[in-house]
């Protein structure tokens, strides 16, 4: 995505930018829920995209469930709710075929006067003033850059899955489809909303219920969820045909005991839930000579938030204005990580607060009191999801 977004963005400066995708085949068909933000809707329209034209589903507020699936909480935040294949889609439409190149794993930087090229496993090599990282908190180029820089678990997982709306009941689908919904298990966090159904779908009765359930997961337990049926641990997430039945189960179970009847009804009918532990990643540079970092490449903020698409187009956005600019390239990219590592700093921040309650235990007494403050109903519903909180 964040890909996506520099390349359009820069096309659209004057610059011949290409996507280089390690991928052997498009990423799309991601049902993913994203909310989205004013900012990043401005950041579509100066890539060439229409935000006004079925981007997603529009909600009028939160609410929060208690454990028998009473309302205990309300509040007002109209926002619009979309997938991550919807946005993806829009951005590719604009980026011609012969600028994404699938199927090239990066294997090394090589720098040179004037340049940097990118060396590819299958032996290909591409020249340019500028490399941009923007390959995901696993970035490749970062590691190239900044080999010190490791992804940090924070102690929780966060399970996803989608259910097609016409499979609820009545009654599910009245209290789910208005609004994002909360449940509180004693510390732990689940959501859901309604998103696109497959190919954006917006048509009632042909959409989807997007679910997302914080919970606490000790590094000896994260480690049995990663391993697959064969034994074979996937270190930083296990994709998801690979998450093992018993651990599926276990999920159906904690639903069962923990969750209002709703919510409960959602797991209970994902097909297939998938994992997703939390993990920050906090730069200390997002440009090195000719090399950028967008995006999760350069900070991976916790889901919280719901600004990791967003920060990624800001970046972009920040990119293609510094490379606009006089100066040699060099310069330009400093300018650029100048302008975007404070914000991504306190996208970082807030990341942690919110999700300070949900670690398996609080490290400090600082940590405690952010705990206390972030885990009511009333903080939950007002500060998830919203941006207010950042100052230029």
């Amino acid at each position: 995505m964040s890909g996506l977004f520099a390349a359009s963005l820069l096309a659209r400066a004057g610059w011949t930018a290409a996507i280089y995708e390690r991928a052997e085949a498009e990423l799309s068909g991601r049902g993913a829920g994203i909310v989205t933000h004013a900012a990043m809707r401005a950041v579509l329209r100066a890539a060439g995209c229409d935000p006004t034209r079925d981007l997603g589903i529009e909600v009028a507020g939160r609410k929060t469930l208690d454990r028998s699936g009473r309302v205990i909480g309300n509040f007002g935040c109209a926002q619009t709710v979309t997938s991550w294949d919807r946005v993806f889609r829009m951005l590719r439409e604009k980026l011609p075929a012969d600028r994404y190149h699938l199927g090239k794993e990066l294997q090394r930087i090589a720098p040179s006067a004037g340049s940097v090229t990118a060396h590819f496993a299958d032996g290909a090599r591409a020249e340019a003033a500028v490399i941009v990282g923007a390959d995901g908190f696993r970035s490749t180029v970062r590691t190239q850059i900044l080999p010190g820089v490791e992804p940090v678990y924070a102690g929780y997982v966060a399970w996803r899955g989608l259910v097609p709306e016409s499979a609820l009941s009545p009654a599910t689908h009245a209290e789910l489809f208005d609004a994002l919904v909360f449940c509180l298990p004693p510390g732990e966090q689940c959501l859901s909303y309604p998103v696109a159904g497959p190919d954006n779908d917006l048509r009632p009765g042909h959409r989807r219920c997007n679910f997302v359930w914080y919970r606490p997961a000790p590094a000896p337990q994260l480690r049995r969820m990663l391993t697959d049926a064969a034994g074979h641990v996937h270190a930083l997430g296990i994709p998801p045909p690979l998450v093992r039945d018993e651990v599926i189960a276990e999920l159906r179970a904690a639903a069962r005991a923990l969750l209002p009847p709703q919510l409960e009804e959602v797991i209970r009918l994902t097909a297939r839930p998938f994992l997703q532990p939390i993990y920050d990643v906090e730069t200390p540079r997002m440009a090195v000579g000719r090399v950028a970092l967008l995006g999760d490449a350069a900070f991976l903020a916790r889901p919280h938030v719901a600004a990791g698409v967003t920060k990624a187009a800001e970046d972009a956005m920040a990119l293609a204005s510094a490379l606009q600019s006089n100066g040699g390239v060099e310069s330009a990219l400093q300018r650029f990580a100048a302008a975007r590592i404070g914000i991504n700093q306190q996208v970082m921040q807030r990341g942690r607060d919110l999700g300070s309650y949900l670690q398996p235990q609080p490290t400090s007494a600082e940590e405690r009191r952010k705990a206390e403050r972030h885990s009511t109903p009333q903080a939950v519903m007002r500060e998830i999801a919203v941006l207010d909180f950042l100052r230029a």
